[in-house]
């Protein structure tokens, strides 16, 4: 990457105030001081646990040469350029987008956003755009595709930082892939973290929205009103006309469509004839799910090789996006459903030579296991089984709903560590615990901490035709806890109970 003058990064920040040279080179951005190297512009960035003004000393003798910060300092070194701004985290995102030339001005970029089923919804849309002959990269919670590479997401951020955002992009135009597949979460939508604040969207997709991350955004509408600024957000790029895809069955489509303006929206839905593209006829089996799509096209009979209702809409999503964006036959399409791959932690089943059923899914949110958990008890012929925690330092009001959903179609519940950060265990699973009705402590309810422990403690209670279902990590590598970060692979750890249990994987 070539070196960028300062003056040229910072030129399109209001009301900032530049002590220093404006024509120092700048050839690395960071907002983390262990990341820096001779020549960083340093993002000094106030934050819940630490505050980046404190680790300025460290990022200048570590190399860098320009500090954005946002309070007054005790001394300013006259070698180093500052650029005092309001909020540093906002100017993170103008000054990545001028660093790396704009990429998603040079691509089709699409954005999906909603509580559940986003990273399902970004894998769907990149491979059907590949078998358009399109090539695509993609960003999500799970995995990050660049150019021939492919693999899990290292970040703990399903929405990296802006700087992240913008270099991966670049690295897939400078790969060849024409669009590019976000995942965009609300907080990275969120003005007051700006992550995708100068993506140029081509297209917005909505999934759905239930109670998430309130914590964050203090209130449900606030946390609907973030979302929705994909669809205001887009339109941005020179590529094409912008374009909205919207659920129809979530009773907030009308917020997503009315967000989008005066540029298009096209509907799907499992539920409502006039949606643009209609899923009907649905026969669901542990192994896939065949149903009918509906268009003003005419009809295809189909199947996706996951089970749930809930990826049937994934993939309507999909099609709505890359039969608009490609001008394709969306029956075409459709017959192509077959041909996707799952999404790792998603509905994974756990095969081995025992009489149950083992599967892993990263369902953890009260909307997920409302759509997740009545399938299963639908697949399941003798008990339903569940493994699973919420998250410490999060919303502590989700805590007692996923405890009352689970009660209504579980028979066992071991409630388990789920990244408890700051926050006793104990605390979170009693919490979670004050919502399950119907079953003992002790005897068809079990709060474990430890999540190895839980996870054998489900298998070895488990009889004939029983399912357990361990739900929260998913994909995710690691537990977090205060002081440490476990390394954690939840399929790896249900084969590894089994084994210990004597059966044959």
């Amino acid at each position: 990457m070539a070196k960028k003058c300062l003056s040229e990064l910072i030129q399109d920040l209001p009301n900032h105030k530049l002590r220093g040279s404006g024509d120092t080179k700048i050839s690395a951005l960071a907002y983390d001081s262990r990341e820096v190297k001779p020549g960083t512009l340093f993002f000094a960035l106030p934050g819940v646990h630490v505050d980046g003004h404190d680790y300025i000393d460290a990022a200048i003798e570590a190399g860098a040469v320009g500090i954005l910060h946002s309070q007054d300092l005790p001394q300013y070194a006259p070698s180093i350029a500052y650029v005092q701004v309001e909020h540093p985290r906002v100017a993170m995102s103008p000054i990545s987008g001028a660093f790396w030339n704009h990429p998603s001005r040079e691509m089709s970029v699409i954005g999906v956003t909603g509580t559940d089923g986003k990273s399902t919804t970004v894998s769907f849309i990149r491979q059907l755009l590949e078998f358009t002959d399109a090539p695509t990269g993609s960003i999500s919670t799970v995995d990050i595709a660049v150019g021939n590479t492919r693999g899990a997401n290292p970040l703990r951020q399903s929405t990296p930082e802006a700087p992240q955002i913008h270099a991966l992009l670049r690295a897939m135009l400078d790969a060849g892939q024409t669009h590019a597949v976000v995942e965009a979460t609300s907080h990275g939508l969120s003005p007051k973290n700006n992550r995708l604040g100068d993506v140029a969207f081509d297209a917005a997709v909505f999934t759905n929205v239930t109670s998430e991350h309130l914590e964050f955004h203090g209130d449900l509408d606030t946390y609907r009103k973030d979302k929705s600024r994909l669809f205001s957000m887009m339109g941005h790029s020179r590529n094409r006309d912008a374009f909205g895809v919207v659920n129809m069955d979530d009773p907030h489509a009308d917020l997503f469509i009315a967000a989008a303006g005066e540029k298009p929206v096209y509907t799907y839905s499992m539920k409502e004839e006039e949606a643009d593209i209609l899923a009907t006829d649905l026969n669901c089996e542990p192994n896939g799910t065949e149903f009918t799509v509906v268009s003003p096209w005419g009809e295809v009979r189909t199947r996706i090789n996951l089970p749930g209702a809930y990826n049937v809409e994934n993939a309507l999503a999909a099609l709505c996006v890359v039969a608009e964006m490609r001008d394709a036959d969306i029956l075409e399409l459709a017959e192509r459903l077959p041909e996707l791959e799952g999404v790792k932690g998603r509905m994974e089943p756990i095969h081995g030579d025992m009489d149950f059923h083992v599967m892993v899914d990263y369902a953890h949110s009260p909307g997920s296991f409302e759509k997740i958990l009545p399938f299963l008890k639908s697949l399941t012929k003798g008990k339903l089984i569940l493994v699973f925690g919420s998250a410490g330092e999060r919303d502590v009001e989700k805590r007692p709903k996923q405890g009352e959903i689970a009660s209504r179609f579980a028979e066992k519940i071991y409630l388990t560590d789920e990244d408890p950060r700051g926050e006793n265990s104990m605390d979170i699973l009693e919490d979670i615990a004050a919502g399950v009705s119907g079953l003992e402590e002790g005897k068809s309810l079990f709060l474990i901490p430890d999540r190895n422990q839980a996870i054998h403690a489900a298998c070895a209670s488990a009889e004939n035709d029983d399912l357990v279902a361990v739900l929260g990590k998913g994909h995710e590598s690691s537990i977090i806890y205060a002081n440490k970060s476990q390394p954690w692979d939840e399929a790896k750890a249900c084969r590894e109970a089994l084994q210990d249990l004597g059966y044959e994987l």
